[in-house]
C-alpha cells in the first residue's frame, strides 16, 4: 500500500482523481464541503467537446478532446463495475451560423475530426455527451467500488501561512486532516481554499444557468449550437438549455428574467419547445481561470500539494485525461500529455 492522499474536492475531477490514485495503491481520502458531484459536475450539460474549439489555445482542446475520447471505455468501465449508466453516447451536434466556416472546417481536419458544411450549417458527428447526474452517480458509486474514503460536508479552513511541506489541512471546527499528500480539486473554491497561497493564480466562479424541458424521445437527435447557446437532447427526451456565463461572485440564484431569456432563445432553435413547459431552472458555478487553461501541477510553495482545477467549461470533458496528469505528477511517471501549459502561474503572468 501507498501512502495516504486526501483530495478536496468531489466533483468530476477529484472523483477520477481519487479512483485513479486508489487503483494504483494509494490510501484515498475524498473531503467535499457539499456532496459528490452536486456543483458544476452536476449543472453543467456533459457536453464532450469544446463549444467553437479553434477560438480556445491548443492546451484546452488538447485536453478536452483527449479526456473525450477516454469516455466510451470510462462509461463501459462504470456501467460494468456499479451498474449505472452514464449515458455517454456520440449524438453529433450542428452549428448553425454565423461563424468562420473556413476556419472550422481547417481546425476539424487538422484535428482529424469529421465535419461536413452543408447549407451554412457544420454537422459534427462525431461529438459526445455524458448525462452529468448520472456520470456523477456512477462516479459516487465507484468511489466506494475503489476503497476510496468519503468525507461530505466537511468545510475545510483557508490555508495558514505555513509553507514547505503541509503537514495538515484544517477544517472550519479546527481538526486537521493529516496526509502524506494532497491535491485541490475544489473547482470554483479552489482560490480561497488556499488563501495566502493563491499568490498568482486566477479563479473566480462563473455562474451558468440552465433549462430542462420534456419533448418526446428523438424529437432532437442531436446537440444544437448557435452563438453560444446550445440544446441537449437526452436518451428520454429530456432537453437542456443554456447556458449563461455571468462573473457574479457565488451567488447561485436563479432570477426570472434569465429564464425568460433562455426560453426565447430555445424557442427560437426547436419550435416545439413553444408548448413545453420549463421543468426546472438551476444554476452553477464554474471555476473561471485565464483563458479556460486549468492548473494541473504542484504547488510552488509546498512538497506535498497539487493542484488539478480550473477547467471552467470543460471539467467533466477534460477531467480524464486531467486525472490521469495528476495521478503521473505524484507518482513521478512521464504524464500522457505535455504539462507545461497546466502549470502553476507564474508571478506577474
Amino acid at each position: 500500500m501507498k501512502n495516504h492522499v486526501i483530495i478536496i474536492g468531489a466533483g468530476a475531477t477529484g472523483c477520477l482523481s481519487a479512483i485513479s490514485l486508489a487503483e494504483r495503491g494509494w490510501r484515498v481520502t475524498l473531503i467535499d464541503q457539499g456532496e459528490v458531484g452536486m456543483e458544476s459536475s452536476w449543472a453543467g450539460g456533459g457536453i464532450l467537446f469544446p463549444l467553437l474549439p479553434w477560438k480556445y489555445s491548443e492546451p484546452v482542446n488538447h485536453l478536452a478532446l483527449a479526456g473525450a475520447a477516454r469516455y466510451p471505455a470510462l462509461a463501459a468501465q462504470l456501467l460494468a463495475s456499479t451498474g449505472i449508466d452514464p449515458q455517454y453516447r456520440q449524438c453529433g451536434m450542428r452549428i448553425l451560423p454565423p461563424f468562420d466556416q473556413k476556419l472550422a472546417l481547417a481546425w476539424c481536419h487538422a484535428h482529424g475530426l469529421t465535419a461536413v458544411l452543408q447549407d451554412d450549417v457544420l454537422w459534427l458527428p462525431q461529438v459526445a455527451q455524458a448525462r452529468n447526474p448520472r456520470l456523477m452517480q456512477a462516479l459516487r458509486a465507484q468511489l466506494k467500488v475503489s476503497g476510496v474514503s468519503l468525507l461530505e460536508s466537511t468545510q475545510l479552513a483557508p490555508l495558514s501561512s505555513a509553507t514547505g511541506r503541509l503537514g495538515g489541512w484544517r477544517d472550519t471546527a479546527g481538526k486537521s486532516y493529516e496526509a502524506d499528500q494532497y491535491v485541490l480539486t475544489a473547482g470554483a473554491w479552489s482560490q480561497n481554499l488556499l488563501g495566502p497561497h493563491a499568490l498568482s493564480l486566477q479563479m473566480k466562479p462563473m455562474r451558468g444557468q440552465m433549462l430542462l424541458y420534456q419533448l418526446a424521445p428523438e424529437t432532437l437527435p442531436h446537440i444544437l449550437y448557435h452563438e453560444d447557446f446550445y440544446l441537449i437532447p437526452r436518451q428520454d427526451g429530456h432537453i437542456l438549455a443554456g447556458s449563461t456565463v455571468e462573473d457574479v461572485g457565488f451567488d447561485k440564484s436563479t432570477p426570472a428574467a434569465t429564464a425568460d431569456a433562455l426560453a426565447a432563445k430555445a424557442r427560437a432553435l426547436l419550435p416545439q419547445l413553444a408548448e413545453a413547459p420549463i421543468l426546472k431552472h438551476w444554476s452553477g458555478l464554474r471555476p473561471g481561470s485565464p483563458d479556460n487553461v486549468p492548473v494541473i501541477a504542484k504547488h510552488p510553495a509546498f512538497d506535498n500539494l497539487y493542484l488539478n482545477t480550473g477547467h471552467f467549461r470543460y471539467g467533466v470533458t477534460m477531467a480524464p485525461a486531467s486525472a490521469e496528469i495528476l495521478t503521473s505528477l505524484i507518482g513521478g511517471e512521464t504524464p500522457p500529455l505535455d504539462v507545461m501549459p497546466y502549470a502553476f502561474p507564474a508571478s506577474g503572468t
